[in-house]
């Protein structure tokens, strides 16, 4: 293996260009869909509350302008680094494609530990970097949309979208400007869980189909499926809770403090309250405990969902992964050496750019709300339920009998705006996984899902730039 320090965006580049062998763009098109179109690299002092002078580094990648506005999260990490935000910026451009999102990818990040700053500090270091962007043009409804991402939450939009409102007065569609906000500044139900429904949904559905399962030598559907899940945070937690509510046993789960193992199942709820009061997950009574959360990994199961950061199966520890089909909730947490290994394994891997694109997803219908100023279900709710009730009512009078009163909710139910948006989520993640499918059945010689992905991505880039006029 080479010396060479491990670049995240190298390893994009590498995905992208094993997959572009199986295209037919012109290689010019390909070099304009690869590279990032604007790196936005910020450096700004903030006063620490001990009165202290801190120079923050800041930045934001706008990856791809096939579509606008740009789209991605902002993390705040003491890792975060400009190759990182760039492979990151660059899976969101794909992961749009892929799922019928018509945004160019974006991401932002602060070299920060969040952990080490108060409320105060946080709030000011978010509200210049937001001031930083509009100097630039780097934030807008119609240019680029943040949103959360690791170390970042509602509060953080919130103060976002105050900055921005504040120096763009009497600007309409200012809500716009940011997803993932809280419900009450113009945020979506849903989109909390959004990422780890959407992992569900998109592993759901290649359980579903009998020739994958048949190979893996698996049975169909989640039921009594093993998963293992690395990571408790907002998608890993909601991953396993809807795997767990299908009716597959969490068998394992894993956090930095080390992990957690029976072969009976865990409650996610109960281990999720145990680490809230005790600060970690380890002696939960019952299961084994592990020092290292590594370790995790390797156990036996049918599905393994790393949902925590990048690159924790590689080369070295692939060979002694026992999953049969790896579910990719978090961003890059396979190597491509990784891949190849896995793939000689018979090993499928479902890829981070589409099957975590449940956030981005409901990011879209968030900021269709804040463009069209209405809430989702408002319009029809009412009317579903009168409709419901007229045809139930028919019905009863027709047969003679009357339904029960569960049954009855049940029927009579129109839609909320958390249903609205599940569903679109759902709509979202079937067909994406067929499209993907689909083309690496048309193709057999494409040599795992994440190459088809790709395929998928670009083409519908590439599309858009031809189509553009932008290359005659």
């Amino acid at each position: 293996m080479s010396n060479k320090p491990y670049s995240f965006f190298g390893a994009v580049e590498r995905s992208f260009d094993k997959a572009a062998a199986f295209t037919t763009w012109d290689k010019g098109i390909l070099n304009q869909i690869k590279e990032c179109n604007a790196v936005y690299q910020m450096r700004f002092p903030v006063k620490r509350d001990d009165g202290s002078i801190e120079v923050i580094e800041a930045y934001r990648v706008q990856h791809s302008h096939h579509k606008t506005p740009c789209k991605g999260g902002i993390r705040f990490a003491a890792e975060v680094n400009q190759d990182e935000v760039m492979a990151l910026a660059a899976l969101m451009t794909y992961k749009c494609a892929i799922v019928n999102v018509p945004f160019g990818g974006g991401k932002g990040g602060i070299k920060i530990n969040p952990k080490k700053y108060s409320t105060y500090e946080l709030e000011k270091i978010t509200r210049r970097y937001t001031a930083e962007l509009i100097k630039k043009n780097f934030i807008g409804p119609g240019t680029d949309v943040p949103a959360p991402d690791y170390g970042t939450g509602e509060r953080e939009m919130a103060w976002i979208l105050d900055t921005y409102a504040a120096m763009h007065p009497g600007e309409i569609d200012a809500a716009g400007c940011v997803t993932g906000k809280p419900i009450t500044q113009g945020g979506v139900r849903g989109r909390r869980e959004a990422t780890g429904l959407g992992v569900f949904y998109g592993v759901r559905e290649v359980c579903n189909m009998a020739d994958i399962m048949q190979k893996l030598g698996l049975t169909t559907g989640l039921e009594g499926k093993r998963v293992i899940v690395q990571g408790l945070g907002n998608v890993g937690y909601h991953s396993a809770k809807f795997f767990q509510q299908a009716g597959a046993k969490i068998v394992a789960l894993a956090e930095y403090e080390g992990a957690i193992q029976s072969d009976a199942g865990l409650d996610v709820d109960a281990v999720f309250q145990h680490r809230k009061s005790t600060g970690s997950i380890l002696n939960f009574p019952g299961p084994k405990n592990f020092e290292k959360s590594s370790d995790a990994l390797e156990k036996e199961c049918d599905i393994l969902i790393p949902a925590a950061l990048e690159n924790v199966i590689d080369g070295e520890n692939a060979p002694r992964i026992n999953a049969k089909l790896i579910g990719e909730a978090a961003n890059g947490p396979l190597t491509p050496e990784a891949d190849e290994i896995l793939a000689k394994k018979g090993t499928i891997v479902i890829p981070d750019m589409y099957l975590n694109a449940g956030g981005v997803t409901v990011s879209y219908f968030e900021w269709l709300k804040n463009l069209s100023h209405v809430r989702y279900g408002r319009l029809e709710k009412r009317f579903t339920e009168n409709q419901n009730a007229h045809i139930l009512g028919q019905m009863e009078a027709l047969s003679g009998k009357k339904v029960g009163q569960t049954e009855r909710e049940s029927i009579l139910h129109g839609p909320d705006e958390v249903d609205l948006v599940y569903s679109g989520l759902e709509e979202t993640m079937i067909t994406a996984t067929h499209e993907i499918m689909n083309t690496w059945k048309a193709n057999p010689s494409i040599p795992d899902m994440r190459t088809a992905a790709y395929v998928v991505a670009i083409n519908k880039v590439g599309t858009s730039y031809a189509e553009l006029g932008i290359f005659p």
